[in-house]
């Protein structure tokens, strides 16, 4: 959808530009990896991203992080000028080890970080095996 708007520019002259919602920039975000005993927590910065546009996806190996930030326009309105990309798209993507237990990963979106838990597969102890006579 394109709109023209009349503009001044520095020198007084108006002139007319068609104003287009541009493609979402994609963008890797920061991300913070810390690890305890029990498990490993995957920080990651999305700015302006909800839970509701966070997709976390998990196939073997690989798990990857997906969210997107659009600028709110109120009902009944239009965006027909912006002095800044107001879309970004983060995505990115890792690969875990065997040591990590897949079912029970948590995540958590507050102020704009996402708060990936993820457990560690609790090792068995070593124990001794009885043998029975029959």
């Amino acid at each position: 959808m394109s709109t023209e708007v009349r503009t001044v520019n520095k020198d007084n002259e108006a002139n007319v530009q068609r104003v287009e919602r541009r493609e979402a920039v994609v963008l890797s975000p920061a991300v913070d990896i810390l690890e305890t005993e029990k498990d490993v927590l995957l920080l990651a910065d999305m700015p302006g991203v909800n839970e509701k546009n966070v997709d976390i996806d998990l196939h073997g190996n690989s798990l990857t992080i997906k969210g997107h930030r659009e600028t709110p326009v109120p009902a009944g309105m239009e965006l027909i000028r912006t002095e800044y990309q107001p879309d970004y798209r983060y995505e990115r993507q890792f690969t875990m080890g065997d040591t990590i237990d897949r079912e029970k990963i948590t995540a958590v979106m507050k102020d704009g970080v996402l708060r990936l838990t993820l457990p560690k597969i609790k090792e068995l102890a070593p124990r001794r095996i009885e043998v029975k006579a029959c």
